[in-house]
């Protein structure tokens, strides 16, 4: 009789633990990492930051802005360390969610990222892109969970625009 009563409180701790796991949202893991969302910048040429057909988003290519404004700029493999890209990736990241954000008004909505392409403004002999573009698909997972698992695309380019340090878009599937 003394055992039911004192493994009680184990049982509810760890049912409360299960729930709280499961109603964390995408929100309030960017807040517990810390991350501001940044309102999506808009459209340099002739395209827009997002277009939703059917329950797919495909987001256009953005790059790494920090909060301050300014784009992490410069190669792979001469200006940059593998930690630097890293961070770029990271920063591209977030400017995604943002647009997805924008797109969704709730990134519960989010039912699986599908798949990302992640270009790396490269020297010819640089042979680490899938290092730099984990720092995307890193906070991916971080913040949307399984969801987050994606396929993947990691290849070097000899130049981006403005001499940013990465350009990344993805292809995400949403609830209808």
């Amino acid at each position: 009789m003394m055992m039911k009563y004192f493994l009680l409180p184990v049982v509810l701790s760890l049912f409360m633990v299960n729930l709280f796991a499961q109603t964390e949202t995408p929100e309030s893991k960017l807040e517990k990492a810390g991350i501001t969302l940044p309102v999506p910048g808009k459209p340099v040429a002739n395209y827009v930051n997002y277009v939703k057909t059917g329950n797919l988003i495909f987001l256009s290519g953005k790059g790494p802005k920090k909060p301050d404004g300014k784009n992490i700029v410069g190669k792979l493999g001469k200006d940059l360390t593998i930690e630097q890209g890293y961070e770029a990736a990271r920063f591209t990241g977030i400017q995604q969610i943002a647009v997805l954000k924008e797109a969704l008004g709730d990134l519960s909505k989010v039912k699986r990222i599908v798949k990302v392409t992640g270009m790396v403004n490269a020297t010819p002999d640089f042979v680490d892109q899938p290092k730099v573009i984990n720092g995307y698909s890193d906070l991916m997972v971080e913040i949307f969970g399984e969801k987050g698992k994606h396929a993947r695309a990691a290849v070097g380019m000899g130049s981006l625009p403005g001499n940013i340090a990465v350009e990344i878009e993805m292809v995400v599937e949403v609830e209808e």
